[in-house]
């Protein structure tokens, strides 16, 4: 008798070389007239050497649910499915995508390869996973990563295991935003945001010629591995967006101006009101959130 786990292995084998013989990229962009339309934020990576690195990225694939979002003509799916993931799950809004991916399921079935047509601005990813260990491995549409990156530390503010990782492909400009640290000049809302509640990790660049239609910015992919924090010792998640929205409103003016309406806060939680957004720890503004929560109640 077999052991369980070389059947999992001839499995895997087996849906690798069916993967294989999937037909190039280029000729699905040009079967399914799949070309990226700017107003979706389209830029479609080909590469499939890139997309196998991205997926390694992520850990414990095969016990995990991993959702994409914004597939394209599929690159990162068949990666993500060649490194043994458990099950793909993939929010595309793109009719056209979702057409194109048809053959990808049809080759590996819907128990590996999940689609839902829709936006995933609201789309709760959760709810489609019920208490499955799951995490995000994507190539964001540019126009909406940031709304969709709150939303997600949004869910694991909530609880903390939503997602055992986020792997994300942002503009780098953006990405640079996300992993700064405090005292920088590229330091802001998202730094703070992203870092309060995930060890964010720049990964590596990637340049505009690996895309199709290649952007004018360079792309950047960053691993996010939430923090083990409890919820009952952190702020609420909309008191930490206020306070932190507030303080970089006027970046280069004191807290003294940004943050007058906690000026209260500000002096009980020890922070000096002469200093700059910039200037204050997650820490920091963590306590002042909530201070300014508890106070409210």
């Amino acid at each position: 008798m077999k052991h369980i786990s070389e059947t999992i292995v001839q499995s895997d084998s087996s849906l690798k070389e069916t993967l294989q013989t999937l037909p190039p990229l280029r000729d699905v962009i040009e079967t399914y007239d799949l070309r990226a339309k700017k107003a979706l934020g389209q830029n479609f990576l080909l590469d499939l050497n890139i997309t196998d690195k991205i997926a390694r990225c992520g850990s414990d694939l095969k016990t995990t649910t991993v959702f994409e979002v914004g597939s394209g003509p599929g690159g990162l799916t068949r990666s993500l499915l060649m490194a043994g993931t458990k099950k793909v799950v993939v929010i595309e809004f793109d009719p056209r995508a979702i057409t194109a991916l048809q053959h990808v399921q049809d080759a590996v079935g819907k128990d590996r390869l999940e689609i839902h047509q829709g936006d995933a601005l609201q789309t709760n990813l959760k709810d489609l996973c019920k208490d499955e260990p799951a995490a995000i491995i994507a190539n964001l549409p540019y126009n909406i990563a940031t709304p969709l990156l709150f939303g997600w530390l949004k869910q694991i503010h909530a609880n903390p295991n939503s997602f055992s990782q986020m792997i994300l492909m942002f503009q780098k400009e953006v990405a640079d935003r996300i992993t700064a640290p405090p005292n920088s000049k590229t330091y802001g809302r998202l730094s703070v945001m992203s870092q309060w509640l995930c060890r964010s990790i720049p990964l590596f660049d990637l340049p505009p010629s690996v895309f199709s239609p290649p952007p004018k910015v360079t792309s950047s992919i960053v691993q996010f591995i939430p923090k083990q924090l409890k919820q009952n010792e952190q702020p609420p998640f909309k008191d930490m967006e206020m306070i932190v929205k507030a303080a970089f409103s006027q970046r280069r003016k004191m807290i003294r101006t940004t943050l007058k309406a906690y000026a209260q806060e500000c002096e009980e939680c020890g922070i000096d009101m002469k200093l700059r957004a910039e200037d204050l720890t997650i820490e920091q503004y963590s306590m002042l959130a909530q201070k300014v929560s508890t106070q409210r109640e």
